[in-house]
């Protein structure tokens, strides 16, 4: 198997034609085909990008063919299509040898269809080169998240959020998303002081540098972070999800809630700043994540308490306080479409309003277990106002909370109301709200 035909049967997992088979994400669907290649590491990489890349940027792709198909593009059999949107990607994104890269994919369409689709695939790419691989212009389209879109490769409804959340700032919002995310590292402060893991990553070819931001996370600069080994010591979470825990400010000895834990990014970074003192209470509906939570505490050094059970429902005793609590809600993800590659593709523009019902209810179940003066923070990695402003203001009108104050480094951040808002893909980071609420005493 050639890195070319891993990346199309990559793409075809992820858009299987109907019928034809499982759909997985693109992560999954890599992990699963190269498993079975002998493909060198560099060839796997090559894979990878094609394959990522075609899926993120497959509107932009399709824009990229139309003039050479027409009427004719739905027509032909979904494989040839993916074929012909590998090949674009290279040509278009890549620093492609033109002429190896048209007789690879030829080959290809030739293997997996039959002579005249191959024949087809090498008229269409050459006369793409013919034509030349100029970007979609503005003057181009009818409105402003047309072109966003196109440009860009995004669904017009998420253009159009981006446009009305950020205004002035959206085309390198669009760009960034595009742009391969940025990896980050949480130091676990009972294994590592920051500098330590820091020396620690060096020495295996991982360059680091500390975010500005979040005191115990590193931001990768070069290397393969998930291919180190840390005993607990760190673990890969994004800058923008470590920002959420900072912004909770969890201090040992006191109470603390996890509200969706998932598999513990969150958990773990409130143990381990507090110092082995006070109790941690961790709530994740999904049993398997809740028992990877459970090992991944254990490993860290980090006690704490995990309930498996519905965080809207009542699984906590009437009269159990805490001092502080996250609420990691399940939300539409739209802030992360840059991190994975086919999201952007999977979502729906009715995902928000859907998932704001299951918000409200977290907050509420939650808030009877702050104690006066205490604090909740909630967090989503969304940027979709249905999701983030509506809910936190809702939450406001009917709870005996208040906005609470947000640590100085958070300025850049704020919105007009004081919550932070962190625009994805600009320096690499995901797209985040998170919103500090205090209960008046």
């Amino acid at each position: 198997m050639t890195a070319r035909a891993l990346a199309l049967s990559v793409v075809r997992d992820v858009f299987p034609a109907p019928g034809s088979g499982v759909e997985r994400t693109a992560q999954a669907a890599f992990d699963y085909r190269v498993r079975r290649s002998e493909l060198s590491d560099r060839d796997r990489a090559f894979a990878a990008e094609l394959a990522y890349g075609a899926i993120k940027m497959r509107r932009a792709i399709d824009w990229h063919l139309e003039p050479f198909l027409g009427e004719r593009a739905n027509e032909l059999p979904p494989l040839v299509r993916e074929i012909l949107r590998l090949a674009v990607y290279e040509l278009v994104y890549t620093r492609a040898d033109e002429h190896a890269t048209v007789f690879e994919f030829v080959n290809l369409a030739k293997r997996c269809a039959h002579r005249g689709l191959a024949n087809l695939v090498n008229a269409v790419l050459r006369s793409l080169l013919r034509a030349g691989t100029a970007v979609p212009s503005r003057e181009l389209f009818a409105s402003d998240e047309e072109y966003l879109g196109t440009r860009y490769s995004l669904p017009t409804w998420i253009a159009r959020q981006w446009l009305e959340v950020f205004g002035g700032d959206v085309e390198a919002i669009c760009a960034g998303v595009d742009a391969p995310p940025r990896t980050a590292i949480v130091v676990n402060a009972l294994k590592a002081e920051p500098s330590q893991a820091a020396a620690r990553l060096a020495a295996a070819g991982v360059e680091t540098q500390p975010s500005p931001i979040v005191p115990e996370t590193l931001l990768v600069e070069r290397g393969a972070a998930w291919r180190t080994g840390s005993d607990g010591s760190w673990w890969t979470q994004s800058e923008s999800s470590a920002m959420a825990v900072d912004v909770l400010g969890p201090q040992a000895g006191e109470a603390i809630l996890d509200v969706c834990s998932g598999r513990g990014n969150k958990a773990l970074q409130i143990g381990s700043r507090m110092a082995g003192e006070g109790g941690l209470t961790c709530i994740e509906r999904d049993e398997r994540k809740a028992e990877t939570l459970a090992r991944r505490l254990d490993e860290a050094g980090i006690a704490a308490s995990v309930v498996a059970g519905d965080a809207t429902s009542q699984l906590l005793a009437a009269e159990q306080r805490f001092d502080r609590a996250l609420v990691d809600a399940p939300c539409s993800g739209v802030g992360v479409v840059g991190r994975h590659p086919e999201a952007r593709w999977k979502k729906r523009s009715t995902d928000g309003e859907r998932l704001s019902l299951t918000q409200r209810a977290l907050l509420e179940q939650t808030a009877r277990h702050i104690y006066p003066g205490g604090a909740l923070v909630y967090a989503v990695c969304s940027t979709d106002p249905r999701e983030t402003t509506e809910v936190i203001d809702w939450f406001l009108a009917r709870e005996n909370f208040e906005r609470g104050l947000i640590p100085a480094a958070y300025g850049s951040l704020l919105t007009r109301d004081g919550d932070v808002l962190v625009p994805p893909g600009i320096d690499g980071r995901d797209g985040f709200y998170i919103a500090r609420v205090e209960r008046r005493l």
